[in-house]
């Protein structure tokens, strides 16, 4: 029971107030009351400050530890924002021997296409496929000592169970198989199936097809007790045809059939003159750089993005001599040697220049529904003023020299805010990441990668002082074996033309190099056939921008990953002082 001072000194209401009826109910005999509203304010004060010093704390972290993303790890519009900052006054600053990053190379997700679809939704989880290899063997019946039959279920439930479990650290994703066959010894079968690598963050399927030796195991299971390397089942491989009745002894290796690089085209007039294009004649980008090509490429298709039209592309590319042995421009190049022209065509609408020309000139009629063509001579007249246009086609002349012709020009100033390349309309040639494909599943996926950047930049004492002493061989010795495990595979990636540079390594590891592989682009290769049907039968040589995009792309395959400028080297990447750039 409360004293009478207790009363006194309770808040205006005195004893009918609420708040000393719930003092009278609650409280006990001889312990001080504090006023709820206190204890609520003197709560919500603590509660704040401890608030306001774990966010002091944790912005104090973040200042010390936070690192800028890699750009060329981001979004396309990361990128964008990238090379934008090393552009100034129209001077493309990207070094030429570098590896422009392009589509399936960035975090942001693709769409998918319709006929992906099916096998984004594949699960390799080992779990599930033992259990339906056990489920299958538990419910069949056989017969121990009867010859082993590739069409038994019990052959591919063991198959699928294996790989799964194989390859569950290997970044491999089973997308389906096809029925087993026979392989040329009792108890063997080959099989193929379809598959993609998570470490390629596109939806493009590759092929592998083994060997598999089997053997009656506990009750009616299958075990396996050998398999052979990657594409060994040779049983399972797609079929070689003949080149012509005539020449029966003629055979031509095969083609990979999910290539679809045929050129659209417009079925007819009315069509045609229903259409709204945007043509770029050839400007000053042509035989520059692939960088600055890619750059200036984009800017055309995201023009043509913005203004909801078609564009018009030129297949006819030059190589600079920044990619050549003897570094002279190469005219006559074909854009599908390089790109996928197929996922090109299915991002963004273009129709190729020598049939558009054709159709333009074929179907353009003097007097009504003649097709109506603007032309602008100069990069200044800005994507913005086109917007409204309603010609069939808006004609890029880009009329004046170096730089006033670059097509990038286009896309620079205000439009830059309102033009975004579509860098998921570019992706790497699927010919060429077959070979990429091949030679990292010859390494059963499982090995190490060593970048080397020597060439020029070794050369250059004055922006690279340290680069060539750094990468000796006894310097790259001393450095990758505290890096790598012994006898690790280990791919080297590199602008160094003397093959046996690396040979202090091979008592260490078991090294690799691109020319180790050189059959994949001889005149027997898949690649090789494809190539001479783009080019209508002159053979295509395996130039230096080709090896740089495979040889980068197995490097990136790698588990462990030692670069030169991030391991080997004090050097900057591109040159002294700019490391902190």
């Amino acid at each position: 029971m409360s004293s009478s001072s207790d009363q006194d000194d309770a808040p205006d209401g005195g004893e009918d107030s609420p708040l000393f009826r719930r003092r009278a109910e609650g409280s006990s005999p001889g312990i001080a009351d504090v006023p709820v509203a206190q204890s609520l304010i003197k709560a919500a004060s603590n509660v704040c400050f401890s608030l306001f010093v774990l966010a002091v704390l944790l912005v104090t972290v973040v200042a010390v530890t936070y690192q800028p993303p890699d750009p060329w790890l981001q979004s396309s519009a990361a990128i964008t924002t990238s090379l934008s900052r090393v552009l100034p006054n129209s001077t493309f600053l990207v070094p030429d021997d570098s590896l422009l990053p392009t589509g399936e190379d960035f975090n942001s997700s693709s769409a998918v296409p319709p006929r992906a679809r099916a096998d984004t939704n594949q699960d390799d989880a080992t779990a599930a496929v033992a259990a339906a290899s056990a489920a299958a063997a538990a419910n069949a019946t056989c017969d121990p000592d009867a010859p082993l039959n590739c069409s038994d279920p019990r052959v591919l439930a063991a198959v699928k169970a294996f790989n799964a479990k194989a390859f569950f650290r290997k970044s491999i994703v089973f997308l389906s198989y096809e029925a087993p066959v026979p392989g040329p010894k009792p108890g063997q079968c080959d099989v193929a199936w379809r598959f993609r690598n998570r470490r390629e963050k596109s939806w493009r399927r590759y092929r592998d097809y083994r060997r598999f030796s089997l053997t009656s195991g506990d009750g009616c299971a299958l075990e396996i007790v050998k398999v052979g390397k990657f594409r060994s089942g040779t049983n399972a491989a797609p079929r070689p045809y003949r080149k012509g009745p005539k020449s029966p002894r003629v055979v031509v290796p095969p083609v990979d059939p999910e290539i679809n690089d045929t050129i659209p085209v417009v079925g007819s007039e009315a069509e045609f003159k229903k259409g709204k294009y945007l043509y770029y004649m050839r400007g000053g980008d042509h035989c520059k750089s692939m960088n600055q090509f890619i750059w200036s490429f984009l800017c055309g298709l995201g023009e043509a993005k913005f203004l909801n039209r078609t564009f018009v592309m030129d297949l006819n590319m030059c190589l600079s001599g920044a990619h050549t042995v003897d570094g002279k421009d190469v005219d006559g190049k074909d854009f599908r040697y390089y790109f996928d022209f197929e996922h090109l065509k299915e991002s963004v609408s273009v129709v190729e220049e020598g049939d558009f020309l054709k159709d333009w000139k074929r179907w353009d009629k003097k007097g009504p529904g003649r097709i109506t063509v603007r032309k602008v001579p100069s990069y200044k007249v800005t994507p913005m003023q086109l917007k409204r246009d309603k010609s069939n086609i808006i004609w890029r002349q880009f009329v004046g020299q170096e730089p006033e012709n670059y097509w990038y020009r286009v896309c620079e100033g205000r439009a830059a805010k309102v033009i975004q390349r579509p860098w998921y309309a570019i992706w790497k040639s699927k010919r060429l990441m077959n070979i990429v494909t091949e030679i990292a599943g010859r390494m059963d996926w499982d090995y190490d990668g060593l970048h080397v950047v020597r060439g020029w930049k070794a050369q250059n004492k004055q922006m690279y002082p340290n680069l060539d002493a750094d990468t000796s061989p006894d310097a790259i010795v001393n450095k990758v074996t505290k890096l790598v495990k012994p006898m690790r595979n280990l791919y080297i990636a590199t602008n160094e033309p003397f093959y046996n540079y690396f040979d202090k390594l091979r008592s260490h590891f078991h090294v690799h190099l691109l020319d180790d592989y050189k059959q994949l682009w001889s005149n027997t290769s898949e690649w090789y056939n494809e190539t001479t049907s783009l080019s209508g039968g002159r053979p295509v040589p395996f130039d230096e921008y080709m090896r740089v995009i495979v040889d980068t792309e197995v490097f990136y395959r790698s588990k462990t990953q030692v670069e030169t400028f991030n391991n080997l080297t004090r050097d900057c990447k591109d040159g002294i002082n700019t490391c902190n750039l």
